[in-house]
């Protein structure tokens, strides 16, 4: 597959998102559930809405980081 090179970083940022959601509401519906009460279809439902905010959240909040980092000083301690 062959993606022009200006989305590369949309396209990091939805797999990113992607993996990441799916990965945590599935760990988390493990965590409330318990195994015995998993139902693969209750984390399907959970996870598409953990992805809606996951990839905006994945695609804005490093661009604020960015400038917030650019106000901090750090300096090595003695």
């Amino acid at each position: 597959m062959k993606i022009n090179k200006k989305y590369e970083n949309i396209v990091f940022t939805f797999l990113m998102a992607f993996g990441m959601s799916c990965l945590i509401s599935f760990f988390m519906m493990l965590i409330t559930l318990g195994f015995s009460h998993f139902v693969f279809l209750n984390w399907l439902k959970s996870w598409g809405i953990a992805f809606l905010f996951a990839f905006p959240a994945a695609y804005f909040f490093p661009r604020v980081i960015r400038k917030v980092m650019r106000t901090i000083t750090f300096v090595e301690s003695d």
